[in-house]
């Protein structure tokens, strides 16, 4: 029986994720280099980077590139494009279901306190998080499945009574990895990515496009 479900935040409920990558590949082209999203995608959904989009020009290619004012203009760029983007479609209606059904909530994301926090405020969700768990609480960040981990034990559930929902490669292999089912709701930038298939795996455009009740019913044991 499932007793709680626990989300991701970028890219699952906002994409901030769509965003970030127009920043740094328009920055990367000013410098006459292309940044593919197979690329990029090594840092999305962790800050265990085997990419680091901030030192690649520097370190990689060896551009004569002032890193601070390259995170300047990235961050300008970011939140310029992220006044656009608005709660992802079925997120809201997902929060109130499981609110309404009386499933516990919690967040577990690689991104740090200060940025959730941030957001969460503005977008007037904050309420909905019995329980969120960040970078600032483990040590390792996904795909690692500490994040998850902990937000089941702070909930009081097993793996087989929560539901994580992801929209990266590498948070889809956190769930996993802590023994949960996972939604994947891609955006338009990790749809263009491979994911591992997993038992317990559902794919959809949104969770718009997934029947709560059916979802919560399921025997996940």
């Amino acid at each position: 029986m499932i007793k709680a479900m626990i989300f991701d935040f970028d890219g699952t409920i906002i994409d901030t994720e769509t965003p970030w990558f127009y920043a740094f590949r328009d920055a990367y082209k000013e410098h006459g280099v292309e940044l593919t999203s197979e690329q990029y995608s090594q840092c999305v959904g962790t800050h265990n980077h085997t990419f680091n989009p901030y030192k690649y020009l520097i370190t990689e290619l060896g551009l004569p590139v002032d890193e601070e004012k390259l995170r300047s203009k990235i961050h300008a760029d970011h939140t310029a494009l992220m006044e656009k983007e608005v709660v992802r479609e079925g997120i809201l209606d997902y929060l109130k279901l499981a609110k309404e059904a009386g499933l516990r909530i919690g967040l577990a994301t690689s991104s740090d306190r200060s940025w959730i926090d941030r957001h969460l405020e503005a977008l007037g969700i904050g309420h909905y998080f019995e329980v969120i768990c960040t970078s600032d609480d483990v040590s390792q960040v996904k795909p690692d499945p500490e994040l998850y981990v902990k937000a089941m034990e702070k909930l009081g559930v097993k793996p087989h009574e929560a539901i994580a929902i992801e929209d990266s490669p590498n948070g889809a292999r956190a769930a996993a990895a802590a023994g949960m089912s996972c939604v994947i709701v891609p955006n338009s930038l990790t749809k263009l990515l491979s994911f591992d298939q997993e038992p317990g795996y559902i794919h959809a455009e949104s969770l718009a496009k997934v029947d709560f009740a059916e979802l919560v019913s399921r025997n996940y044991e």
